[in-house]
């Protein structure tokens, strides 16, 4: 089974070909990890890039249950591209298979944090909408990483794996980022 990939192109034409060879190519990831749930590939041309080397562009993203991974290169030709973010993508998949299966522990979360509390009879309920995700332990700088890549600009929650605690990530007016820690009192 291969994965299905959705292409999006920037100032260049989606040929048959690159777009066969794009899902021939970026389609067999999900043989390196199984729980790849989704494949994006952005191909873009810059005509006004500086290096004739870096005028097109391949970026790929895989999600799937828990994380999101990235990888985007340049080259002279399109088909470079893909295969040089190709190989960059397989090295990011083999990282992040070594640091989530080797050694770390489960992420504890208190089920008491997300119980579903049942709304009063009488008034309407506040909670218009409920979301429940998983959270994998991170540093600070990954939750920064996937706060970008997730495209959230104004906040994002993750399980602080240094502190072992759930905090949250936020964007300051100033372009800065802002962290809270909450505490039990």
């Amino acid at each position: 089974m291969t994965l299905e990939v959705d292409i999006y192109t920037r100032n260049l034409n989606l040929s048959e070909r690159i777009e066969e060879y794009v899902n021939k190519k970026v389609g067999k990831l999900d043989r390196y990890l199984s729980s790849i749930d989704e494949a994006r590939v952005d191909l873009a041309h810059s005509k006004s890039a500086r290096n004739a080397n870096d005028r097109y562009v391949a970026q790929i993203t895989v999600r799937g249950r828990g994380f999101i991974l990235r990888a985007e290169e340049s080259a002279d030709t399109i088909f470079t591209a893909i295969d040089m973010a190709l190989d960059k993508m397989q090295r990011r998949i083999r990282r992040y298979k070594d640091k989530r299966y080797q050694g770390r522990r489960e992420p504890r979360i208190e089920e008491e944090a997300f119980a579903e509390l049942p709304p009063e009879e009488d008034e309407e309920p506040l909670i218009v909408r409920r979301k429940r995700f998983t959270l994998i332990p991170m540093d600070e700088q990954e939750a920064i990483e996937q706060m970008k890549l997730l495209g959230h600009d104004n906040f994002f929650i993750f399980y602080n794996a240094n502190t072992n605690a759930v905090n949250v990530l936020y964007r300051r007016r100033d372009g800065a980022y802002g962290l809270i820690e909450p505490e039990i009192g």
